[in-house]
């Protein structure tokens, strides 16, 4: 098998897995309603799982960074996967909170060492001129695990009940965990890897990426654009659907995987446009994230329920948001020198969802707060939904500040942004020279 095919089976298969992570991270979300009768719990204890989950995911960020410059993506994609269904066999046989606790605390464990491995790949076997392009089209693809939790898991919850819904994804699980480890290789034949570090090196790694300007650029891109779709996918936006806004459980999935599709519009755009025009990246991520505040505000101070096409425009700026979250890990790679691409792109990670976990633990607080009996309106909805307007004033003031100390070093080194007609003008006459 020639370089090009082999690299394009590599990459599917870690694209394949991420998908299947997607479809672990995502599979409690649309089984809310399941979820609190089996376990006989609220709403504000439901969002302790899912929240456990992210702090594992988030947590384990830079380790896992650190592990894949030393020990390979391979196996840790692999190793991830196994991880993962052995979170669902526990989810598909606990009957009491503690058991659901530890199921999705390993469930986002293995969902830590996926993204950023499967990342890790793409420089390996690609020429760099691809790697934005890739990395979008990587995310976006990922997502149709989100497809998968919301269609074919919940027709399996309806038909066959709690048990064989999980260990149903358990299994697919270990199906990917083999199919990692026949097909994907770290680097291409007659082509060494990326010799392993020592801890001590690794820790040096880290602290020198967390130093640098673009890292941290990179993280607060993450943290700013991500959080408000993922909360939305990963818990809340299932139930705001169906209970706030009264749809039926079709249309709200329906809705779910329209975001899906209207991402992998987005993803090759942003992704373009990111190879395009490097300098400028930043201004992608504070156009969809400010489109986002403004999509939200129009819902939330909507009175009563907003009008489905409202609803849509919603939904559609939210499919921008995991692609412009994908420009920090551009971030990381421009920024740092390939044996700690993993970390950075770790530390990376650790924003979005970061801003995630908080977000989702303050909407189920206030959810609690307004109706303890869990018979939520859709105010109490909007109210709690309110909370995302203090991590994105955060996150922008926060990616401004470290914008502006990545173009600080990059004029002490002599790299000048220019103007944006000019760097129009420059890209147009590259292409058509």
């Amino acid at each position: 098998m020639d370089l090009p095919r082999r690299a394009w089976l590599v990459w599917g298969v870690g694209v394949l897995a991420y998908a299947v992570a997607v479809l672990q991270r995502t599979s409690l979300g649309v089984a809310a309603t399941y979820a609190t009768e089996r376990f006989g719990i609220g709403a504000s204890v439901f969002s302790v799982f899912v929240v456990l989950q992210l702090v594992m995911y988030a947590g384990m960020q830079v380790p896992v960074g650190v592990m894949v410059d030393r020990f390979g993506p391979r196996r840790l994609v692999a190793v991830g996967a196994l991880v993962m269904a052995l979170g669902q066999v526990l989810m598909a046989v606990s009957t009491t909170t503690p058991g659901a606790v530890v199921a999705r605390m390993l469930v986002g464990t293995g969902d830590a060492m996926t993204f950023v491995s499967v990342l890790r790949l793409v420089p390996s076997w690609f020429p760099a001129r691809r790697v934005p392009v890739l990395t979008q089209v990587t995310g976006l693809l990922g997502q149709l695990g989100q497809v998968a939790s919301t269609i074919p898991l919940v027709l399996v919850l309806h038909a066959f009940g709690w048990t064989p819904a999980y260990l149903g994804a358990a299994a697919i699980g270990v199906l990917v965990s083999i199919a990692v480890l026949l097909a994907v290789r770290d680097s291409p034949l007659g082509r060494s890897a990326a010799p392993p570090v020592s801890f001590r090196e690794a820790v040096g790694q880290l602290q020198s990426s967390f130093a640098e300007p673009g890292t941290r650029l990179g993280l607060w891109s993450h943290f700013t654009s991500q959080f408000s779709q993922m909360v939305f996918v990963l818990l809340w936006g299932y139930p705001f659907l169906t209970v706030g806004l009264g749809y039926s459980a079709a249309l709200a999935g329906g809705l779910l995987t329209m975001m899906v599709l209207a991402g992998l519009l987005v993803a090759p755009v942003l992704g373009g446009l990111t190879a395009a025009y490097p300098f400028r990246r930043s201004n992608l991520v504070l156009g969809v994230s400010i489109a986002t505040v403004l999509a939200w505000t129009v819902v939330l101070l909507w009175p009563g329920a907003a009008p489905l096409p409202v609803v849509v425009l919603l939904l559609l700026v939210l499919s921008a948001n995991g692609p412009a979250s994908a420009v920090g890990f551009d971030f990381a790679r421009s920024f740092n020198p390939t044996p700690r691409l993993g970390v950075a792109s770790g530390i990376v990670n650790v924003g979005g969802f970061t801003a995630s976990l908080l977000t989702i633990l303050a909407i189920g607080f206030v959810l609690d707060l307004r109706s303890p009996g869990g018979a939520y309106t859709l105010t109490d909805f909007k109210l709690a939904f309110c909370f995302q307007y203090l991590p994105w004033t955060f996150g922008f003031l926060s990616l401004i500040r470290s914008r502006q100390l990545t173009r600080a070093g990059m004029a002490a080194q002599g790299q000048v942004v220019d103007p944006l007609p000019q760097a129009i003008a420059r890209h147009w006459h590259d292409r058509h020279r």
